[in-house]
């Protein structure tokens, strides 16, 4: 009898056992699938159309500068923001010419709605003068845009000398004519000519002699010279001077600071722009 009590109360714990399984329900799969949100594909078909007004509030579409006759860079920053109700990508940014540089986040660039962005632009400047402009294309998912950038690059700036400095200065080219480009000389005659060329760097080294308001009876008139001139002419007097004047070498190789391509530019733009007076025999 004792014994039959035994299995029906085993009987009776199994069977509860397995209705507390059933209830619970079967285990959880191993292989459940887990999801990702979906990422947002841009449509470039309307990469190269015109971008619709509406799409992105810019802060300027053009911006203008000045710049010293010394200066190396221009830099600009344009800002926007995506006012639509949608993600608006930028596929890539495209200046007009190598001396201009875009700064901005990896492309493409997902512009959420309400985000603000800025797009960071630098001109290389160097052996550059006058009006420059530039364009920047903006191409997005939406459609294109383009930003202008107008530099005007000032003359120098010529310095003015006392009387007493003048004096000083000719006093120490007469003993050594390489003396303008040492000391306080230098600083009109050798500082700010990387990369500078013709023009540029007439404007930068020479002008302060030659083109002087108050020049001196000794240093020549380079528009009305007396004697044949010749882009070999030049070239010869820029780089190794006039010894017993005071007409420095400008060479690297005697002592100067000027490179020999930027002594060739200066020799040609020479020879355009301050031709000799005297008649050719024919």
């Amino acid at each position: 009898m004792k014994l039959k009590s035994t299995i029906f109360f085993a009987a009776a714990g199994l069977f509860l056992i397995g209705m507390m399984v059933l209830a619970a329900g079967p285990p959880p799969a191993t292989n459940a699938i887990v999801t990702t949100p979906p990422v947002y594909v841009p449509n470039i078909s309307h990469a190269n159309d015109p971008l619709p007004d509406g799409i992105f509030a810019w802060d300027e579409l053009s911006k203008s500068t000045d710049a010293a006759a010394d200066q190396q860079l221009a830099r600009f920053i344009f800002s926007f923001t995506n006012v639509t109700s949608g993600n608006v990508v930028i596929l890539n940014v495209h200046p007009s010419c190598g001396c201009t540089t875009a700064e901005l986040p990896p492309t493409p660039w997902t512009i959420a709605p309400g985000t603000n962005g800025q797009i960071r632009l630098t001109v290389d400047l160097r052996g550059k003068s006058g009006t420059l402009f530039k364009t920047v294309n903006v191409s997005t998912d939406k459609g294109s845009k383009t930003l202008m950038l107008r530099i005007n690059i000032l003359p120098p700036v010529i310095l003015r000398m006392t009387e007493e400095e003048r004096a000083r200065d000719m006093a120490a080219a007469r003993i050594d004519r390489q003396a303008v480009f040492q000391g306080d000389c230098a600083k009109c005659h050798s500082k700010n000519i990387q990369g500078k060329y013709g023009k540029s760097l007439f404007d930068s080294v020479c002008a302060i002699c030659h083109e002087a308001e108050q020049r001196t009876t000794i240093v020549p008139d380079l528009h009305n010279l007396k004697t044949p001139t010749s882009d070999e002419f030049w070239r010869t007097w820029i780089a190794h001077g006039k010894p017993g004047s005071l007409m420095p070498a400008f060479a690297i190789s005697d002592g100067g600071p000027l490179t020999d391509i930027q002594i060739a530019s200066l020799a040609a733009y020479l020879d355009v722009v301050a031709k000799s007076q005297v008649p050719v025999n024919k």
